[in-house]
């Protein structure tokens, strides 16, 4: 982690836009190592001082997105440090803030990087104030000039002189426009330099050209690169008051960054400074509803001529391009005449006009306009000036979908069985939304803020109103989860799970009839090809990350199955690649984002034009609802401490060594007695939990093949999000061989080494381990064995919490999940308990579940002992694997 605080939210937010795979990703091979490494390095040692020096450096290619968007906001600093004209007088005690605008652009201007979401006023402006910092510190001690002090970082950079030039409306006819030259002093016993008109400084340093030289030095720069400016000067009218002609304010006005950057502040009028004095093309759609739903949808589309808030008519413009170019007044206003640019709004303007008279423009065409308006038109953008209005249905479908808590209350259906908190009502009520309207939706919500159940609730609805057949895919280690929250949630609904596992001899998978889920895996996907052979009424796909890759079997194979409408649901919507997002949306609402080729050639161009991120956002939004477990409105409805059972199945390696586990259990039963049956119980629970973690585990063997296990394919997919979120996990396991192999597949999920903790740890060692992982730098996870680490440790770091295996005491499960859940933690913690189906692990999981005083009281004490106790025939039914009992 490059940039973080410790233990605050900043930190997460930091960690998640500072990554070390920032600086290793493919476009950097440019950089020559060493000069990679020192970057790293001097991140390493002081994070905010090295980005304030990266600020004085030109953006570079080998730059990530997040830490393009960090040199910006440096950049921005220095420029506003440079601009302060008081401050040689200030130095240290210098203050400069971010002004409101400057702000909300920060903010618009966000590139899809991970942590983005975090981004808010408070984030921004304590990095500005860390960065503010590091300037004072330095300033401080510097025994030169700050001219002198941005000179040595960086002789381009002028710092502003004392020099200020100032246009203002005037309201004589002949000369519009006054002009005046001023300069700040600071009086003796003054805190604050005031202004006074430049001619004064002829009186103040007379007899003292040096001075007089070295104040208006800026203004001698400006002259080497302005007629006009070197004209004022040599006649000395610079020194005082004037009067302007309209062409000679607009010379000002276009000479303004020139002025600028010799280092003179600048006061010119607010309507220049925001173009509100340029002619636009504004195009007004979807005023009226469309006939039909969905993205083909035919909209209604109205070009209109506008300057400032007022509409131009053709005419108007017509008579403008045979006036001089310059500026015009028009109702009041000043107007621009620039030639060129208002010959290629006039070419927009009526290719729009014949595209809205003879064309037709769909919805999805609607919402791309931003993106490629100069294409729809065939323009260059960079030449067009064009705001987009939507009408008043437009804007009433787009303010309803990305506010959704507006949407009108749709009742969850009786044979739901849950109670939704009030942001997953909100959901269910959004995706019932969205289905109405026809369009892909992406359900977005952090992890551990219930998809599944929003989802259900959605499906319930779906069933008894519409009926017809939904299709869920998924990764295989979920089947366990969604089969145990359907049948809790909605046990009338009913489904049909389509996996390798329904093959019989023909190698063949019916659907059978009378279903209305039907669920099947990413891997069976690219195998039924009876998927695509009919329409599907709803089509989700579960942790969507899966179809990033848009050239994957498995992606074409899922975007090919038919489907009115489609679902995507997944915890990181957004990673670190655009490419990712184009291929969600391509799955999501074809064509929303163009192909792949006008797609990356926009993203190409955000980083010259950084507001692309905004409109881009902007166009995504409606179709993506994202709630965080860090919003103040969603923390109030959660509980500190997030306890959920994760499902996992058996791989058919270990449903072999069960059954052969079993047979032995049985055979032997028969012949035990006394402390013989005790020992012999309890070794078979051993044997039974070493086959669940993984067949390796049991054979005493040390490959550990991820996909021989159902455990460690849960393990990748609850971990995948984790390290998308630059989040931290701890993982309990009872057995110390275990450790290891966790850990080295935790090591290929990640990227990155972490840690290991067991009873062979030394106290000295544990130390270092516990203030390595809370520190800044990322460490994504620690395994630890139940008793090593199940006391004494504090790790608040982590915010999520597996228990590999279950120790089936619930006061040493707490124990260890307190490592995380405890005081210094100011986040939510996720536990997930692995419960493989069909085996021991869920019979006791519901037994401790359904005897709340057994588990309570016999368990705390006795560990697994009471399971002992057990008759042959209970023991045999509770180690039973399915319904093989």
């Amino acid at each position: 982690m490059l940039m973080a605080r410790p233990k605050t939210q900043e930190t997460q937010t930091l960690n998640a836009c500072f990554l070390p795979k920032d600086f290793v990703v493919d476009d950097l091979p440019i950089l020559p190592a060493d000069g990679l490494k020192k970057w790293i390095t001097a991140f390493e040692d002081d994070k905010y001082s090295t980005l304030f020096q990266l600020g004085f450096n030109k953006k570079e290619p080998w730059f990530s997105p997040s830490l393009e968007y960090l040199h910006h906001l440096a950049e921005l600093l220095l420029k506003k440090l440079s601009q302060q004209p008081e401050i040689e007088f200030n130095r240290d005690a210098v203050q400069v803030d971010l002004m409101d605008d400057e702000l909300y652009k920060l903010k618009e201007e966000l590139p899809f990087v991970i942590g983005m979401e975090y981004v808010d006023d408070d984030w921004i402006r304590a990095v500005w104030k860390s960065l503010l910092a590091v300037f004072k510190r330095e300033i401080k001690t510097y025994d030169g000039t700050v001219a002198r002090y941005f000179t040595d970082h960086n002789a381009n950079i002028n710092v502003a002189g004392r020099v200020f030039f100032h246009l203002v409306e005037n309201q004589t006819e002949q000369h519009p426009f006054a002009f005046m030259a001023t300069y700040s002093t600071k009086p003796v016993k003054s805190k604050r330099a005031i202004h006074t008109p430049l001619k004064n400084a002829l009186k103040e340093f007379d007899g003292d050209e040096r001075k007089l030289l070295s104040l208006i030095s800026t203004v001698i720069k400006a002259a080497e690169k302005s007629a006009f400016i070197s004209e004022l000067l040599e006649s000395g009218e610079l020194f005082s008051p004037l009067k302007l002609t309209t062409e000679e304010a607009y010379t000002v006005l276009k000479e303004t960054a020139l002025y600028e950057e010799a280092g003179i502040l600048c006061r010119v009028p607010d309507w220049w400074r925001k173009s509100s004095n340029s002619i636009r093309l504004s195009i007004t759609v979807g005023e009226k509803e469309p006939s039909k739903v969905g993205l083909k949808a035919i909209m209604d589309f109205l070009p209109t001529l506008t300057v400032g808030d007022e509409v131009l008519t053709e005419q108007e413009l017509r008579a403008f391009l045979t006036m001089a170019e310059g500026m015009v007044q028009y109702k009041g206003k000043w107007v621009e005449i620039d030639k060129r640019k208002l010959a290629v709004v006039l070419q927009a303007f009526e290719k729009a006009k014949n595209l809205s008279s003879n064309q037709s423009l769909s919805l999805g065409e609607t919402m791309r306009l931003e993106l490629n308006l100069g294409r729809l038109l065939d323009i260059s953008s960079d030449e067009l000036t064009v705001s987009i209005t939507n009408g008043q249905w437009f804007r009433n479908m787009k303010e309803t979908l990305t506010h959704p808590a507006a949407i009108q209350k749709v009742g969850v259906e009786p044979s739901f069985h849950a109670n939704l908190r009030a942001y997953q009502e909100t959901g269910y009520r959004w995706l019932t939304q969205m289905s109405k309207f026809g369009f892909g939706a992406c359900l977005a919500d952090d992890m551990g803020l219930g998809k599944t159940v929003q989802m259900i609730a959605f499906l319930e609805y779906q069933r008894i109103h519409s009926g017809g057949q939904a299709l869920l895919i998924l990764p295989a280690s979920l089947i366990g989860n969604w089969q145990k929250e359907i049948e809790r949630f909605a046990p009338e609904m009913p489904y049909q799970i389509l996996h390798k596992s329904d093959l019989k001899s023909s190698k063949t998978i019916q659907l059978r009839d009378g279903a209305f889920l039907y669920i099947t895996t990413y891997g069976m996907a690219v195998r039924l090809e009876t998927l695509k052979d009919r329409q599907w009424d709803c089509l989700i796909i579960d942790e969507a990350q899966a179809i990033k890759n848009p050239g994957s079997k498995q992606t074409k194979a899922v975007k090919a199955i038919p489907a009115k409408m489609r679902i995507a649901m997944t915890g990181t919507p957004i990673e670190n690649r655009l490419g990712d997002l184009w291929s969600l949306f391509d799955f999501l609402n074809q064509g929303l984002l163009g192909t792949s080729k006008e797609f990356t050639d926009f993203t190409k161009r955000l980083a010259e034009h950084a507001i692309g991120y905004t409109k881009l956002r902007k166009m995504i939004q409606p179709f993506m609802l994202r709630r965080l477990k860090t919003d103040k409105s969603i923390i109030a409805d959660l509980p500190d401490k997030l306890e959920m059972n994760a499902y996992t199945t058996l791989s058919q390696k270990q449903i072999a060594l069960y059954r052969q586990l079993l047979g032995q259990i049985a055979e032997k039963l028969e012949a035990a007695e006394g402390m013989e049956r005790k020992g012999l119980v309890l070794a078979s629970i051993m044997k039974s939990k070493q086959i669940c973690n993984h067949p390796d585990h049991y054979l005493g063997r040390e490959e550990f093949k991820p996909e021989h296990s159902g455990k460690f394919e849960q393990l990748r997919e609850i971990c995948e999000t984790i390290r998308e979120k630059r989040e931290r996990v701890l993982i309990f396991t009872q057995f110390r061989e275990m450790t290891e192999p966790i850990s080295e597949f935790l090591r290929s999920i990640f990227g990155k080494e972490g840690l290991v903790l067991h009873g062979g740890t030394s106290v000295k060692r544990r130390n270092e381990m516990v203030e390595q992982f809370n520190g800044e730098r990322y460490v994504p996870y620690m395994v630890l064995s139940l008793k090593a680490g199940g006391v004494g440790l504090n790790l608040t770091a982590a915010n999520h919490v597996i228990h590999f295996d279950r120790w089936w005491n619930p006061a040493v499960e707490n124990q260890a999940t307190d490592r995380a859940f405890r005081i210094g933690q100011t986040r939510n913690v996720m536990v997930y308990k692995f419960v493989t189906t069909g085996t021991i692990e869920e019979k006791i999981d519901a037994i401790i579940q359904e005897k709340q005083k057994l588990s309570g009281e016999l368990l705390v004490a006795g560990g697994e002992q009471w399971i002992t106790e057990y008759n042959n025939a209970e023991l045999l039914k509770i180690f039973a694997l399915g319904g093989d009992a």
